[in-house]
């Protein structure tokens, strides 16, 4: 056996680029045909007021005062809040300084301490983590598992949902992927077959892949409030703790249940399949149930030789998620030990999609088509089954936010596909909201999430937006379709990035988190980074996507990112129209030519990830950063946004006109916390009183293990609370 530690890529390093569409975005082309600068100085008749103009706000009081109390109407009783705070004018605390150190910072009055890590217990009998790894693969279907990552408390008040309980609850998290070298006790062994298919090559032992299937999915932890009323502590052996994981049974939704698409060995009649992976962001459901996704899932399958048993808009629907043939996956390797019994040799089998059978029913050729969706899990039902919602479309989810709901309109959520050049969508329900639906559990969901529209974003060059549905039969969206035929709905969603290319949806630069603001209703979303914008040819600057820079010698792209905003037409969801601006073009301050939000050095950040409006409106922003992690490692910052057009238009260091928010401040945006060096910080959310609130650390450095007693540097939930007791950011209230 041969060992690779240190030589496995970690997931969230690896980023996938399968769109090799050549077709520039359409608003592109317009605007090299037009003098932009005629455009922002109205040239053209778009004045700057057109560009971006007055918009109306939503969920606001009638004197758009965005500092006007939240207030607890039936139109957001799903939200989490509790009393009358407003959100306040500015932020007071002083922010935490840039740091490398080997432990985490928090703003002064606050205290920030890590609680379940990789491999915590959930019930009893079972020995705590030992830092020689030893614990059974097989234990991990009742541990913490890796990689923490979207979370969301949800309020309990008996044995139900209850938006604003705040003494006890379930803390219910996401656990993306794993550091294989961190789990074994053989740290990363595979054997080697030089002999063999080119994706059998390297080979794993099956007691490393199970320990890492157990230890993705999702966490349900039911937490109780500390006797001294500061934070939480888990209720070991609750019966409402427990793990699903990629073993565990989910259920096919929507139109994709039971299509050709998704028939496997495992269920040949397609509306089940063993897994849900590599679940990165999350949300609320306005039910209150829990909305996890599936990111990178590409990463734990393989696909061998056999592009001729399949037609070629199969293979290419395939090549537009990054399986192309001969793919052995980024590592993971989970198809690869050798089993003699049959029963065994299918638990690994079921990650090679190659088609090896007469038929589907004889393989898992369609295996990979089972991954990718929106899976919704009710908490508070221990025997429920997760809910794949495949009307949601299929592609690398980051996460999904709703927009406030209003009684007999439909519900509507926003995702994005985090992948260079992928796209931002949103999902509008045919059923039509009903208060009487708060606490209705999966039944609630198959009502909103089963049947409904599935859109994609264009932007355009003059900040205008637009939505197009991805319908089969509409848009050329049919079996004319010369480089994939859609003969269906189920394969309009199944293969929804290449639907997206058909209708001309624009090329984003890695959409991220998404959240919607509820003071005006304008929904915000995280475009992390882009090394090729500005680069290829394929991805050329637009307004929307607006800087590519050298860094040296080398075009170094969007290496900061920026996070992008619109508020709908009307104020209304589900329009088919918007106007966007940016937000936040994130850079270190220094970097004078990409400073264009004004940033200085208690409030820069770089590749912005993570996203969350409390119900009060502060906007909490994470980083999950390569770039800038020599000054800094990645952060947290509180924020206070304004409106789309408070800004100016400027001009990019690439030539190129868009339009930026107000400057940033230190009244309007602070560095609060920054993790340990090596870290990404992500996953967020506030218990229902905003005295406690909750964010993940993944792969930390190495000295990060001490703070959990031990050497190996574990993920973790970190718990933070203000010294006195009050709620966090208490002192920007007074």
């Amino acid at each position: 056996m041969t060992l690779l530690n240190n030589k496995q890529p970690l997931a969230h390093e690896v980023v996938e680029d399968s769109n090799p569409t050549d077709n520039i975005d359409f608003q592109t082309i317009i605007s090299r045909r037009l003098n932009r600068r005629s455009i922002l100085k109205g040239g053209t008749g778009l004045t700057a007021a057109a560009f971006f103009g007055a918009l109306p706000l939503v969920g606001c009081s009638d004197d758009d005062d965005d500092s006007s109390p939240i207030k607890n109407t039936d139109n957001n009783a799903a939200i989490p809040a509790q009393g009358d705070l407003k959100r306040p004018e500015t932020l007071k605390f002083t922010a935490v300084a840039h740091s490398t150190a080997e432990t985490m910072s928090v703003a002064a009055g606050y205290k920030a301490e890590m609680i379940l890590p990789l491999g915590t217990p959930l019930i009893s009998g079972i020995d705590d983590w030992k830092d020689n790894r030893e614990q059974s693969a097989e234990s991990f279907e009742w541990r913490m598992g890796d990689n923490h990552d979207g979370m969301w408390f949800f309020g309990k008040n008996g044995g139900a949902y209850d938006a604003k309980a705040s003494d006890n609850g379930l803390l219910v998290m996401n656990h993306e992927y794993v550091n294989s070298n961190e789990l074994s006790p053989f740290g990363y062994y595979v054997t080697q077959d030089d002999n063999a298919a080119p994706i059998f090559k390297n080979r794993r032992l099956a007691s490393d892949v199970r320990r890492e299937v157990n230890c993705h999915g999702v966490a349900v932890v039911e937490m109780k409030r500390r006797s001294d009323g500061m934070g939480y502590e888990m209720v070991t052996d609750s019966k409402y703790n427990r793990r699903l994981t990629s073993s565990s049974t989910a259920q096919l939704t929507g139109p994709v249940a039971g299509s050709d698409l998704v028939k496997t060995k495992f269920d040949p009649t397609g509306f089940q399949t063993r897994g849900i992976n590599n679940n990165c962001g999350a949300g609320l459901s306005p039910w209150g149930t829990y909305l996890t996704t599936e990111e990178n899932f590409l990463g734990v399958f393989a696909r061998g030789q056999d592009a001729s048993q399949l037609s070629d808009g199969q293979n290419y629907g395939r090549e537009r998620y990054g399986a192309t043939e001969d793919f052995p996956g980024w590592e993971y390797l989970w198809h690869t030990p050798e089993a003699k019994d049959a029963k065994i040799a299918d638990e690994f089998s079921r990650w090679d999609m190659t088609a090896v059978g007469t038929s589907a029913a004889d393989d898992y050729r369609n295996g990979f088509n089972t991954f990718g969706y929106i899976t919704e899990i009710d908490p508070f039902d221990q025997n429920s089954m997760p809910q794949k919602r495949t009307a949601l479309g299929r592609f690398a989810h980051e996460n999904c936010a709703y927009a406030p709901v209003e009684q007999g309109k439909p519900v509507v959520f926003y995702m994005g596909d985090d992948a260079r050049g992928e796209y931002i969508y949103k999902f509008v329900s045919k059923a039509t909201w009903s208060n009487s639906d708060i606490g209705g559990g999966l039944k609630a969901g198959d009502k909103y999430l089963n049947d409904g529209t599935l859109y994609v974003a264009i932007f355009n060059e003059d900040g205008s937006g637009e939505w197009k549905a991805l319908v089969h039969s509409q848009n050329g969206l049919d079996a004319s379709n010369t480089v994939l035929p859609f003969n269906g709905q189920d394969e309009v969603l199944v293969f929804a990035r290449a639907a997206a290319d058909v209708v001309g949806a624009t090329k984003m630069d890695r959409p991220e988190w998404v959240s919607v603001s509820p003071m005006t209703g304008e929904v915000y979303v995280t475009l992390t980074n882009n090394k090729y914008r500005g680069v290829r040819e394929d991805q050329p600057v637009s307004a929307s996507n607006p800087r590519s820079y050298q860094a040296g010698e080398k075009a170094a792209g969007n290496d900061n990112g920026h996070i992008i905003r619109w508020a709908e037409a009307g104020g209304d969801h589900a329009a088919m129209s918007f106007e966007w601006d940016i937000y936040l073009f994130a850079t270190p301050y220094d970097l004078t030519a990409e400073n264009l939000s004004q940033l200085n050095d208690s409030n820069d950040l770089s590749s912005p990830d993570g996203l969350y409006f409390d119900p009060r409106g502060v906007l909490w922003i994470q980083t999950d950063d390569g770039a800038y992690t020599d000054t800094s490692s990645c952060m947290l910052l509180a924020a206070l946004p304004g409106k789309v057009s408070d800004g100016t238009a400027i001009t990019t260091s690439a030539g190129q006109q868009t339009r930026v928010g107000m400057p940033a401040s230190n009244d309007n945006i602070k560095r609060f916390f920054v993790g340990p060096e090596g870290c990404e910080v992500t996953g967020i959310t506030m218990a229902p009183d905003f005295k406690t609130l909750f964010i993940n650390i993944q792969h930390p450095g190495n000295t990060w293990g001490a703070i959990a007693g031990g050497s190996t540097p574990r993920s973790a939930t970190v718990m933070i609370t203000r010294e006195d007791g009050d709620v966090i950011l208490a002192e920007s209230f007074v």
